[in-house]
């Protein structure tokens, strides 16, 4: 978790998770060796005003305080984009209504003959 001034780029990355939409920003993003999950390294957090506390950004810091890379499953991302500079992390509550969960395509059993 950090905040950083340098030309790499900077990702926001949007994702579901238990009926919220999380909403992170991070320097490194990349395909897990898990199956199924997104790495997600170096979150990056605002510098905020002096005497400026933004509650919702907060409570993202402390949750997110002692992790060093978290794995987001693929399913539950919703975008991913690069952008200029970070933003404001923020979480916020889903309705469902305009948020489609990607198509998994299933298999239909193969007959043993």
């Amino acid at each position: 978790m950090t905040t950083r001034t340098t030309s790499e780029p900077t990702y926001r990355i949007i994702f579901q998770q238990q009926g919220d939409i999380f909403e992170i920003y991070a320097s490194y993003i990349y395909q897990s060796e898990l199956y199924g999950f997104i790495e997600v390294e170096q979150l990056l957090f605002g510098e905020g005003a002096p005497g400026e506390l933004d509650s919702e950004e907060e409570k993202l810091k402390e949750t997110f305080a002692d992790v060093k890379r978290t794995f987001i499953p693929m399913n539950s991302i919703i975008r991913i984009d690069e952008v200029e500079k970070e933003g404001t992390p923020k979480v916020s509550k889903g309705d469902g209504s305009n948020v489609t969960p990607f198509p998994v395509m299933s298999f239909p059993p193969r007959d043993n003959d």
